[in-house]
């Protein structure tokens, strides 16, 4: 994705529902280009079109929740990747900010092989030059298309990878971080068994919000990715559970 695709997917996350010649004018583009780009990011699965329009859906697909906060989610899995080699086989948990990661990933790491139980990755990265994905099979969820369950947690078993990134939608300081949907926080918890290192995106807006179902004790997680935004305090307390906190800038400097 072009950094003028990640602008328009931010204004379209923003207003909902906007018009093809507005974007045109903010971008100092052609329409005829902007219905490029939006063809693009249609085929991608993250907007609707509809005559002279372009949307997102509410939802709580990954597909949806990529358009919110792009650019930061972005610079969280850049971030992120740069801790990952070569040859590397790593593990990615479901969210929007996991989906970028494995983006990242693989169109940067020769031969990376990435275990996942999320297809929408797995289509997301589909055309990428890199990147070997062996999706660990389950029940599967239509909606968020993620695949769940005991067959999930069993093929996880075959594997040891170095790092297992995950990622959660709240954050509460009784039970860490957060999720609402208790099959897939299920499957986090048994594919972490199964990693040497436990690695959490998380943009810190989501420090505001906060889900039902506890996504994996504090304790288990080694190392945190988020933004600059991140209040002091959340920052001590997450320390204080030994938790290595990297922070990437929210904008670009000037």
């Amino acid at each position: 994705m072009n950094n003028r695709q990640s602008k328009i997917l931010e204004a379209i996350a923003i207003q909902q529902r906007i018009e093809v010649t507005d974007l045109a004018n903010r971008m100092s583009v052609s329409p005829v280009t902007i219905r490029k780009d939006l063809d693009q990011l249609e085929q991608r699965g993250l907007i609707h079109r509809e005559h002279g329009f372009a949307y997102i859906e509410n939802g709580a697909s990954d597909g949806t929740q990529l358009a919110y906060n792009y650019e930061v989610k972005r610079r969280i899995a850049q971030a992120a990747a740069a801790d990952v080699e070569d040859n590397e086989t790593v593990m990615i948990g479901c969210g929007s900010c996991c989906a970028i990661l494995a983006e990242e990933l693989a169109h940067t790491k020769k031969d990376i092989t990435i275990l996942t139980n999320s297809v929408f990755i797995a289509n997301y990265i589909k055309h990428a030059p890199y990147g070997n994905i062996i999706l660990l099979g389950g029940y599967y969820q239509r909606n968020s298309q993620v695949l769940v369950g005991p067959i999930a947690h069993k093929n996880a078993q075959l594997f040891s990878p170095d790092k297992f990134f995950i990622s959660a939608s709240g954050f509460s300081e009784t039970f860490g971080f957060t999720d609402h949907d208790y099959l897939q926080v299920q499957t986090i918890q048994e594919l972490t068994k199964q990693a040497q290192q436990v690695v959490m995106l998380f943009d810190s807006e989501k420090f505001s919000n906060n889900g039902v179902v506890k996504v994996v004790s504090l304790e288990n997680i080694h190392v945190m990715y988020t933004d600059d935004h991140i209040s002091s305090e959340k920052e001590e307390y997450l320390r204080q559970h030994n938790i290595l906190i990297h922070k990437v800038a929210t904008q670009e400097a000037v």
